[in-house]
This record gives C-alpha cells, sequence and structure tokens, in this order.
C-alpha cells in the first residue's frame, strides 16, 4: 500500500512539472493578497456571502480546504510566507515585522522569481514593510496614495483628530457611504494593475505581479451598495462566545486591535448591535474585494493570459468575528490560523478541493515547481503542486505555526497548542478535537483519556519547532 502511494505521488509530481509549461514559456505568476480575509467565501461553503468573482476563480482552481497560515498577525504571516521560513520565538513576532532584518541572507520569493527572468510587480500591501526586500521587485513598490480608508469628511476629520489627542489614527469601526468604488484605496491598487497587466501583455518575460488588497481589515469600510448586499437581521452570531470551558488565559486576548476605534468600548462584550454592525461590516468589505478580484480576473481573461497565468488568492491569516469572545486575530485558535486558499495553474482540471494540510510555507516551493525554477535550499515547506494534480492524495500530518507564547499543531482531528514562558518553561496547553468539536469549546488537554494523544502531539510539536529553530542553510539558489 505504502508503496503504491509513493509511486502516485511521484507520477503525480512528474505530470504536474509536464504540464504546467506553455510552448515553452515559463508561465506567469498573479499573486493576490487578502488582507484580514478568513475563509468567509461562497467556495467555502458560506452560502450568506456575496463573492461571485472569488467563487468564479474557485470554479477554475483549487481549493485548499485546510490551509493554515504559520503566524497569525499580517507583517509576520507575509514575512514566513514570502521567505518560505517557519516562525520562531525570535523570528516573525509582530505586524512590524521586516523580512530582511529576521532572516538576513535569505532570498524571498518575488527575489528568486527576479533572479530567473520575471518581471516582478508589487501593488498595494504584499509586504508589510514597503521598502522590505523592495530591490527584489522589477519596480518600485507601489500604493495607493491612502486617505486612512474613510471617505466621508466627518470620519476622516474624526480619524485625524481623535489621532492628534491619542497618538493614534482610529475613527469609528465601520463606514458606509453612498460612494463610487473609485473613491477607495484597494479600487485604485486594482486599476493599477490592470494598467500593469496590459504592459506586461505586451512583454516577452514572465510576469510575476503581486497584488495586495486591504478590506477587509479594519476599519470595516465600503460602499453602501455593498451593505446593501447583506440582511443584517439574519448574520448568524458566534455561537462560542466567551473562554472555551478549561482554556487557559494565555489563550486570550483583549481584542486590543478593535478597542482603538471610537465607537468601540475600551474592554467588556461588545452588545448584540455592535456585534452584528461589525459583522455585518465585515461582510460588506469582503464583497467589496471580490469586486476588484474580479475586475483584474476579467483583465486578465481579456488580454488573452489566463491560459498561461497561475493565479494564487490567499488571505494573510484567520480573524475572530467575536468567537471565543474576541475580534482581530493574534491566537491560535483555529479561526485565526485557518486561511483561504485558491490556486488556479495552466492545465490543471479546477472546481476541485483538497483536504490536503497545507501551510503557507508550502507556497514557496509550490511556486517554484510549478514554474520550473530551482528551490532555494533554506525552504521549510512542502511542495502542494501534486495536489493540483490529485487533490486526493495523501498529504501533510500537519500544520503548525505560533503566536506570542504559543506554539500549535493542527492534525486531521485535532488542534494541540502549548504555552511556554520564553525560556522553554510550560505554562500551559490546550486540545480540541475537531471532530466533535469543530468550534473549540472545550479544551481536553487535562482530562487522563487524553494523556496519551498529548504526549504525542506535545512530541511532534516540540520536533516542529526544532525544525523551524535550526540553523538555516545558505540559501545557494543560482542566480
Amino acid at each position: 500500500m505504502l508503496l503504491r502511494i509513493a509511486l502516485a505521488w511521484v507520477l503525480c509530481l512528474l505530470c504536474c512539472n509536464a504540464v504546467l509549461a506553455v510552448d515553452g514559456k515559463k508561465p506567469n505568476v498573479l499573486f493576490i493578497a487578502v488582507d484580514d480575509l478568513r475563509p468567509e467565501l461562497g467556495c467555502y461553503g458560506q452560502p450568506m456571502m456575496k463573492t461571485p468573482n472569488i467563487d468564479q476563480l474557485a470554479s477554475q482552481g483549487i481549493v485548499f480546504d485546510r490551509a493554515y497560515c504559520n503566524v497569525p498577525v499580517c507583517g509576520a504571516s507575509r514575512a514566513s510566507l514570502m521567505t518560505g521560513l517557519r516562525p520562531t520565538a525570535t523570528r516573525f513576532l509582530t505586524y512590524t515585522t521586516w523580512a530582511e532584518q529576521d532572516a538576513p541572507g535569505i532570498t524571498p520569493l518575488h527575489t528568486h522569481f527576479k533572479q530567473h527572468g520575471y518581471h516582478t510587480i508589487s501593488n498595494g500591501k504584499v509586504l508589510h514593510q514597503r521598502e522590505d526586500h523592495a530591490n527584489g521587485w522589477s519596480e518600485a513598490v507601489w500604493r495607493p496614495r491612502g486617505t486612512g480608508f474613510y471617505v466621508l469628511p466627518e470620519n476622516i476629520q474624526l480619524n485625524l483628530t481623535r489621532g492628534k489627542k491619542e497618538g493614534r489614527q482610529r475613527g469609528p469601526a465601520t463606514e458606509a457611504a453612498d460612494r463610487p468604488d473609485e473613491k477607495y484605496d484597494d479600487y485604485e491598487t486594482a486599476t493599477k494593475s490592470i494598467a500593469d497587466l496590459r504592459k506586461l501583455a505586451k512583454q516577452d518575460e514572465p510576469f510575476f505581479l503581486a497584488v495586495g488588497f486591504y478590506k477587509p481589515h479594519l476599519p470595516f469600510v465600503a460602499p453602501q451598495k455593498y451593505w446593501d448586499l447583506y440582511d443584517r437581521a439574519k448574520i448568524a452570531l458566534p455561537q462560542v462566545k466567551g473562554r472555551p470551558q478549561d482554556a487557559p488565559p494565555q489563550a486570550m486576548h483583549t481584542s486590543g486591535e478593535l478597542r482603538a476605534y471610537s465607537d468601540i468600548p475600551p474592554t467588556g462584550p461588545l452588545d448584540e448591535a455592535t456585534t452584528r454592525r461589525l459583522i455585518h461590516g465585515y461582510f460588506a468589505c469582503i464583497s467589496f474585494t471580490d469586486s476588484q478580484v474580479g475586475r483584474l480576473l476579467s483583465e486578465l481573461e481579456k488580454l488573452g493570459l489566463a491560459d498561461d497565468t497561475i493565479v494564487v488568492l490567499w488571505g494573510d491569516h484567520g480573524w475572530n468575528l467575536g468567537e471565543h469572545g474576541m475580534w482581530c486575530k493574534h491566537c491560535c485558535f483555529e479561526t485565526s490560523m485557518r486561511v483561504p486558499l485558491i490556486v488556479k495553474a495552466p492545465q490543471i482540471a479546477g472546481g476541485k478541493k483538497t483536504s490536503g494540510l497545507t501551510e503557507f510555507v508550502d507556497i514557496y516551493p509550490s511556486l517554484c515547481e510549478l514554474t520550473g525554477l530551482p528551490m532555494p535550499e533554506h525552504l521549510h515547506g512542502r511542495s502542494f503542486a501534486p495536489l493540483l494534480k490529485n487533490p486526493e492524495l495523501p498529504w501533510k500530518p500537519e500544520a503548525i505555526g505560533r503566536f506570542g507564547l504559543g506554539d500549535t499543531i493542527r492534525t486531521a482531528t485535532h488542534r494541540f497548542t502549548e504555552y511556554t514562558q520564553p525560556a522553554g518553561k510550560f505554562i500551559a496547553n490546550m486540545l480540541y478535537d475537531h471532530t466533535t468539536d469543530p468550534r473549540e469549546s472545550m479544551n481536553l488537554s487535562q482530562r487522563k483519556e487524553q494523556a496519551e494523544l498529548v504526549s504525542e502531539l506535545t512530541q511532534r510539536l516540540h520536533a516542529g519547532k526544532g525544525r523551524a529553530a535550526s540553523a538555516i542553510t545558505a540559501d545557494k539558489a543560482r542566480p
């Protein structure tokens, strides 16, 4: 049996290497990042969501149903993904992370593509720090002008006034304005990227075009027409509203990112009206971004580039919409770790899902394999290219991530998290059985009948941490 599985994997690997070469030319890459997007999409089984364009992409590609970020905070997650390195207790920690500072000497994804003949462009938010590895882009990094996201004058003024008084720029958490899409930053990002596609279509060299959309990141600001897509009264409220039973305090946070907004109370649970308004705003922003993604993909088709282009759409981490009494990311629960990942590739039959466990560190080696580029020796992930050809292949036994004091491992059936002090001293742990408790409402780690499983997952988690923390082999990829 094991021999048959191994042979199937090798054959699939060989097929993937062969099918993506189009007339001897390397395929292009359209790399779409969406900030704070959890799998709240129609193609992920969320029928209320109005996401026709991303759903259309999913119908043409492969949906990774169990994809996970390696660290649930934007700057760190993006640095980990773009370098192909796992986070550690001293690497890729916060939203302000610089990849080139935390992993000096490592060639990031876009630079690797540039070194191998690709024209590389970054529009919008790709790496968190605008100048991080800027020399890896063929053109200057571009971002929209930005007005603090708000379009209504009173909210712009409140944002600026609050910023002067409190040292931070935070107006209201939501805004629904009767304004056209053109007034918003992500529309501008899509417009710039469409212009780039038209230019790139005339060039002989392949391209790596990275497009980063800000929404649905806070504040939840979108044109009124996208709010009108949803009936607020029908929005489901979170079912697990407080700390899971027997969960340690280290697992929780106070939703500080949200609390900074002017219309959110500084402490305490949010009332039902506020909860519904926030979820409504999050949904509206997703639909707005979906519209911009649609504009981009439509242009790709019009230019005749779709058949020669790999499209990767990903959200940089999950997000809590009131689950466990928390908002935003910054924790090791499934809601923060699970992410959307959709890949469409030339000559790969689409409209399929894979349940193979996948991590963001797998994206770098996968794109190398799909485009025929050599793989740098520092990479921690495993190419998922075989899953594109055969989504049912047996795959990774686990996905490993971390945040703060917590290290977490996701298997096919469980999530286990261990919290330790910086010196490594044990603090607490959590175990959730996703076959019976997918919302993670009850920590089982202290139950006697789970002792053997806790011991096994602890060992597997420590082994994964050890691999991530080991010395990084020098990047020897040929320029």
